[in-house]
């Protein structure tokens, strides 16, 4: 099932106010209570099994900075015509939109693990869900200790990351055999539309990378859904199968103004 971005906005889930303040522990009565709904959401009644043997998230229990928290999702099952993994939904529970990105794979990415830097706003889990393409659904969890990430202010002004807004860089790290493993980065605030501009003392409106769409060769390889929870300078590491004689890398992105950008990179 591919989300829709009216899945995403966390004003549609019907969430009482307040909700993020009550959850501070695993173990409080309410700590479900975001994610039943986001569940329902995304996946209505469908069953969704534990993680153990399809998917695997590494996120630290208590980030040193919520503004730029790494996860990593790593998947255990190889991508072959026959199974693979289709898609990963990134969720973290307590953040003004849940769903921090829906990442799409197919059999040439050869893994579909995805890592990336997040914002957290309040102590929750943060979730991984992979759906192979039977349709069913297993999760991994980690509760995370970090809050206010969603509002932190911009690590320069404006001025200055306009100046590099939209530009990209690949890096490659060729692999002894199987899946090669790639590196883009993108330069882009990723305003959150809930952090105070530290010069003006204004709101900055949301402006943030939404969508990303990978090709390797020709073929289609990985394609992502993103919301304001993706940390500011979005860099993303993911697999690519190698193609005979080479081929050209390319990423085209979008983000919540309708700006485009490209990169590409030819591997050998």
């Amino acid at each position: 099932m591919r989300f829709t971005r009216r899945s995403m906005l966390f004003a549609g889930l019907g969430l009482p106010a307040g909700s993020f303040a009550q959850i501070k522990t695993p173990d409080d009565a309410d700590a479900e209570a975001i994610w039943d709904k986001v569940r329902t959401s995304l996946f209505d009644k469908r069953p969704i099994a534990a993680a153990e043997g399809v998917i695997a998230l590494d996120a630290p229990t208590r980030a040193e900075d919520a503004a730029v928290v790494p996860v990593a999702i790593r998947t255990l099952v190889p991508q072959s015509e026959k199974r693979y993994i289709d898609a990963v939904y990134l969720v973290i529970d307590n953040n003004p939109s849940p769903i921090a990105g829906v990442f799409h794979f197919t059999p040439r990415s050869g893994r579909a693990d995805i890592e990336t830097r997040v914002r957290i706003n309040d102590y929750g889990y943060v979730r991984a869900i992979a759906e192979l393409n039977d349709g069913s659904l297993y999760m991994g969890r980690q509760w995370v200790k970090a809050s206010g990430g969603c509002s932190a202010p911009a690590s320069k002004d404006a001025a200055e990351a306009a100046k590099t807004l939209g530009r990209m860089k690949f890096l490659h790290q060729d692999q002894a055999s199987g899946p090669e493993l790639v590196q883009l980065m993108i330069s882009h605030p990723n305003n959150s539309g809930l952090a105070m501009d530290q010069y003006t003392r204004q709101y900055a409106p949301a402006h943030y990378v939404r969508r990303i769409n990978v090709s390797y060769a020709g073929q289609r390889v990985m394609d992502a859904d993103l919301d304001i929870s993706i940390s500011e300078n979005p860099n993303f590491r993911f697999y690519v199968m190698p193609a005979a004689g080479g081929g050209l890398l390319k990423a085209e992105v979008e983000d919540s103004h309708d700006r485009r950008f490209e990169a590409q990179q030819r591997l050998q």
